[in-house]
């Protein structure tokens, strides 16, 4: 295949400053059209980018052009009601994280999906981090040899912090309020309180980046196990006995982003941290711990890994998908699992006295 075509449906703060920019300076990719509601950032964006046709909507973009692939950011709430359109087109498509909003609305899209020739991935950038890619590809290697002996415990600690490290600094705005159209955001749960709802909709916002890195990183499901009253703790075990634990906010920081994920064999460990979602050519870190034992002495070090950040590699790799080579990039049932997984963790919160 030569350069890889894509079409952009949002060019906001997310569409941009996660996305676009990693695209449009990808040399196996050119970004041929954008359609975005608001007629001025749309002009804005293309003017900056060098990008020619501009569409007030997807509908026109994807009638017109002829594509290989779509980004398509918008927030998530909204995806069950749009996405039906844009898998009509018969293409890969990336969206943000998460699927849904609902466990309903999630399942929805994925009949939807199956109804066309599609495919469909989620942008959990963490997977394409060269320092998880790294992780997991040691994860797999250590499984074969045994040489730490099993996978004991994963533990991922998340605390809030600045995520964002000026990464929307350099995008194009305009001052127009997002046009009306008639997009209905998906509908509450029956049966749900308003407060549930917010609850559940504000953890899968916030923390379903590590409800998936868990599962990535175990190689298999879990179920939730525990949760804690205050929030901080979901404690969790694989489909093979391996326990887990979620630290959802046991401290915040103001300047900093302190995210990182141990993983804990009988013999050593894998500590892998994490930049801020939105720092530039930053990768994460690994460190790999091994004490065999016998006498031997204990070693510990870290990969060189090249200056490319997450988002940047995941512009990579869904261009590898597009050419239908394989990558980490998350699939849609993954991601309802996702959505399962943070509905179990609120019902155990919920009884153990946790507030909305």
């Amino acid at each position: 295949m030569a350069k890889v075509r894509i079409g952009f449906v949002g060019v906001g703060g997310m569409g941009q400053a996660a996305h676009l920019r990693n695209y449009v300076i990808n040399p196996d990719c050119e970004v041929v059209a954008i359609a975005e509601l608001r007629p001025e950032l749309g002009r804005k964006v293309g003017e900056r980018y060098g990008i020619g046709k501009v569409y007030s909507d997807h509908r026109q973009m994807l009638a017109k052009e002829q594509l290989d692939g779509i980004v398509n950011i918008q927030g998530f709430t909204f995806h069950a009601a749009l996405l039906p359109e844009v898998f009509a087109a018969n293409l890969p498509v990336i969206t943000e994280k998460p699927l849904a909003s609902t466990i309903e609305a999630g399942k929805q899209i994925i009949a939807s999906l199956k109804a066309t020739r599609a495919k469909y991935y989620l942008a959990y950038h963490k997977r394409s981090d060269p320092a998880t890619m790294w992780v997991k590809g040691k994860m797999e290697q250590l499984a074969r040899s045994n040489e730490l002996g099993a996978l004991r415990y994963v533990r991922i600690v998340m605390p809030p912090g600045d995520w964002s490290v000026q990464g929307f600094s350099q995008n194009v705005s305009s001052q127009e309020p997002i046009p009306p159209t008639g997009t209905q955001a998906d509908p509450k749960p029956a049966g749900w309180s308003d407060a549930e709802f917010s609850k559940y909709v504000g953890l899968v916002n916030y923390y379903i980046h590590q409800i998936n890195l868990m599962r990535h990183l175990f190689g298999e499901d879990y179920h939730v196990k525990y949760g804690d009253r205050n929030g901080v703790t979901m404690t969790v075990e694989s489909a093979s006995g391996v326990t887990g634990v979620l630290e959802m906010a046991p401290f915040q920081t103001t300047f900093d982003w302190q995210e990182s994920a141990l993983v804990c064999y009988e013999k050593g460990w894998i500590k892998l941290e994490l930049p801020a979602p939105l720092a530039i050519d930053r990768p994460g870190k690994a460190t790999l711990y091994s004490d065999p034992g016998n006498g031997a002495e204990p070693t510990e070090s870290s990969p060189h890994l090249p200056w490319i950040h997450a988002m940047r590699a995941q512009a990579t790799n869904f261009i590898k998908a597009i050419k239908g080579e394989p990558t980490p990039l998350c699939g849609p049932e993954d991601a309802l699992k996702d959505l399962e997984v943070t509905k179990e963790y609120l019902d155990l919160y919920l009884k153990a006295g946790g507030k909305l």
